[in-house]
């Protein structure tokens, strides 16, 4: 039914993503552009999203639309309080899309996007209970979906990448530095976290390394969101989801060491890759004018 046809929309510090689902879910349209840079306004950002709603509704006409930015975003109040990689600092960016709009428009983060998507139709659509999401990409975040909704903690919630190292050979930096795809490759002076994956498949010394520090960050991370928040499920996504056993199972290992007596949570990889925030941002817009 094309008339509940819906739009998600996930502005990336490089690309802004669209797409546009039916009433069953099935995609009628993709569109990406680039993000402008130096948009602190958020004005050029504005047009490029009113554009893709135009582009959209060529096709079916949107009954809401669903918008998530980066950083630490106040749902609640519609401001994006501290997104780096867009150089925003509160924001109001739903009030700058609204006078244009027809449409109910959602709001949020994208990181708490692509948690709900992966609860609702991705790696955790069939797991009850609370949900957690781990994208381990550039950086690291986290978020949780309990009972169907994210969990937003004001915006602040889910930076553990952010927690600086207070003891150890790494005391002092933060443990994204260590544990992200980014911070892995950085440390390796390599192009990618890919190329550290494959030396250490290849038993390079110096990549082990750097793979174990990293796995033992992350493992420390995800113990401290399992004692806190009791997750039946971890989806682990970014690319570094994409090594499989390479991460999964020394990172399980890991987990279990951490935990003794608390119930450990199943770790999965993500099913909706680099589309999951977008694919969220629809479920958002969804949620406006139906019960689902």
């Amino acid at each position: 039914m094309t008339e509940r046809a819906v739009l998600g929309i996930d502005v990336g510090g490089t690309g802004i993503k669209a797409a546009l689902t039916d009433a069953d879910g099935t995609v009628l349209g993709r569109w990406r552009e680039a993000t402008p840079s130096g948009d602190t306004s958020g004005v050029l950002t504005r047009d490029i999203v009113l554009g893709l709603v135009a582009a959209a509704s060529r096709v079916a006409a949107p009954a809401a639309v669903g918008v998530v930015v980066p950083g630490v975003v106040d749902e609640e109040h519609g401001v994006c309080i501290h997104a780096v990689n867009l150089g925003w600092r509160d924001l109001a960016f739903p009030e700058l899309l609204r006078p244009a709009l027809e449409v109910p428009l959602a709001f949020g983060q994208d990181v708490r996007a692509g948690a709900l998507a992966e609860a609702v139709s991705g790696a955790a659509a069939d797991v009850t209970g609370t949900i957690a999401f781990v994208p381990v990409g550039t950086g690291l975040a986290s978020a949780l979906v309990i009972d169907g909704v994210p969990f937003a903690g004001g915006g602040w919630a889910g930076e553990i990448g952010q927690r600086v190292i207070q003891d150890g050979p790494h005391r002092g930096l933060r443990v994204e530095e260590l544990a992200s795809a980014g911070g892995i490759a950085r440390r390796a002076g390599a192009r990618d976290a890919k190329t550290v994956a494959d030396a250490v498949a290849s038993g390079d010394a110096a990549a082990i390394a750097i793979w174990n520090d990293a796995v033992d960050a992350l493992a420390e991370a995800l113990a401290g969101i399992t004692v806190v928040a009791a997750p039946t499920a971890i989806v682990i996504g970014g690319g570094l989801a994409l090594a499989g056993a390479a991460l999964f199972e020394p990172l399980e290992h890991g987990l279990r060491e951490r935990l003794d007596v608390v119930r450990v949570p199943q770790l999965l990889p993500a099913r909706h890759g680099d589309e999951a925030a977008t694919v969220g941002a629809g479920i958002l817009a969804r949620r406006l004018v139906t019960d689902r």
